[in-house]
């Protein structure tokens, strides 16, 4: 599913849950994320299909090592830790 609509978080900078792990980035929970919008709407397909894709990969793996708890949807945003950019599911965001 490709989102028709901008996300209400594209251009704010909002907190990763203190909770969140990444495998690369052992500070990654309770970031700093900048939020560029959907990721279906900025690649134009869910980031399953992207192959090849860095930032698609390591959400997979991330998303793998911590299933269930991040759904195998296409509710992912796509933003930046410092100059880094990340692949986030929305339930990883601080309320």
């Amino acid at each position: 599913m490709i989102h028709t609509n901008q996300s209400e978080l594209a251009g704010k900078t909002v907190k990763i849950k203190q909770d969140v792990k990444h495998f690369q980035q052992p500070d990654f929970g309770g970031s700093d994320y900048r939020v560029e919008d959907w990721w279906d709407r900025i690649a134009g397909k869910s980031w399953r299909d992207c192959n090849g894709n860095l930032a698609c990969i390591v959400y997979g793996i991330r998303a793998g090592m911590a299933y269930p708890s991040i759904p195998s949807d296409d509710e992912v945003l796509y933003g930046k830790v410092g100059v880094l950019g990340h692949l986030v599911h929305i339930s990883e965001i601080e309320d």
